[in-house]
């Protein structure tokens, strides 16, 4: 009796093949369908990861600036750990003595501006009663451009002047979120700066491990440098002129040491601004008095620039002048304010990396 075959015995019934039928041949990736589609989709990749940095930079910029400051508290945090204290005990120390620092700044500058707002309040009928003075300067100005018929326009549209109340308590409520999300993320970031590191240096290959991590070590000691270094020009220069604004009897010294001081955070352009402003205050006091300040102000900018920067920055950061202007206009332009503050050292870093990588495979090429 013959056997008959069943269905599986048949050659295309092979254990090893698809049920389903023989694949055909693998596409060729190299076709222009193929690669249109890569490129469409790498075109669309660029544009959704830039449309994200557009609709995220403001908080990137904060996350940038709460690392930075990190950066620069780091060299704190580490000599009080080599003094054997924990790292959390040198993080909460450097935390609470900055918070203690700017508090009593605040708490001495809040009780002298809500006096000084009081007696600007007291003597506004005297300013109003000059400007209704033709015989003063002030009031041959008001007939000509009628400050006073604006004043009061100003204060009669109640919607224009609610519409600005509102707007600028929005901005104070913008500026204490920031500064919180800063506070919070400077602490964060304080806190696990080792574990980050180590993790940024994980992401590169061993071989070349050992030379990543002395060539960041460097940038992040002269960041760390610049900005302790600023702070002590800062205190510096509120200090001093603080002492000369109580010397000659210029008005609302405190307020105007506490404006000194932050804005000589702001590179070439801070100490001259402050400078400016302060003069025209010393100025309501006599003519020798602004002219007094405004010597001082040139005498402290030349002592700034030519001794204490050099002294206590220059020699950790060593940025060329040339390079300091670019990278404090590009910062401005890209960043602001905060781009200005942070151009020096971030120029530094890029010059430490050109020097020990760039410049050694040029030459060697």
């Amino acid at each position: 009796m013959t056997a008959v075959p069943r269905p599986s015995d048949g050659p295309d019934d092979h254990p090893d093949r698809p049920r389903l039928g023989r694949p055909g041949r693998p596409m060729d990736h190299r076709s222009p369908f193929f690669i249109g589609m890569a490129g469409s989709a790498g075109v669309a990749v660029t544009a959704l990861l830039a449309t994200l940095v557009v609709t995220v930079h403001q908080t990137l910029v904060l996350i940038g600036l709460a690392l930075f400051i990190a950066i620069g508290l780091e060299p704190a945090v580490e000599a009080l750990a080599r003094r054997g204290l924990p790292r959390w005990t040198g993080v909460l120390a450097v935390v609470v003595v900055g918070l203690g620092l700017v508090g009593g700044v605040l708490a001495a500058a809040i009780p002298q501006l809500a006096a000084q707002a009081a007696q600007f309040a007291v003597q506004v009928p005297a300013y109003l009663q000059t400007l209704q003075d033709r015989s003063t300067t002030i009031g041959s100005l008001n007939q000509r451009f009628h400050i006073v018929e604006g004043l009061q326009q100003t204060v009669t549209g109640g919607g224009n002047l609610l519409g600005g109340l509102l707007g600028a308590g929005a901005y104070v409520l913008s500026v204490l979120y920031s500064t919180l999300i800063v506070l919070v993320l400077t602490i964060y970031f304080l806190a696990d700066m080792p574990r980050l590191r180590r993790g940024l240096y994980r992401l590169v290959p061993r071989t070349r491990r050992h030379r990543v991590v002395v060539i960041t070590d460097e940038a992040f000691a002269k960041i760390g440098a610049y900005v302790l270094g600023i702070i002590v020009l800062c205190v510096i220069a509120g200090t001093s002129a603080l002492v000369w604004m109580l010397i000659l009897g210029i008005p609302y010294p405190l307020l105007l040491a506490l404006l000194v001081m932050l804005l000589d955070v702001i590179p070439v352009v801070g100490t001259s601004l402050a400078g400016v402003i302060v003069t025209l205050v010393a100025f309501t006091v006599s003519v020798p008095a602004g002219i007094a300040t405004a010597g001082y102000f040139v005498a402290y900018r030349l002592i700034e620039d030519y001794v204490l920067t050099p002294r206590i920055v220059g020699r950790a950061v060593e940025v060329p002048p040339l390079l300091t202007i670019v990278a404090l206009l590009l910062g401005a332009v890209l960043l602001g304010v905060v781009g200005a503050v942070i151009a020096i050292p971030v120029a530094a870093a890029v010059l430490v990396v050109v020097r020990e990588v760039l410049i050694p495979r040029l030459d060697s090429s």
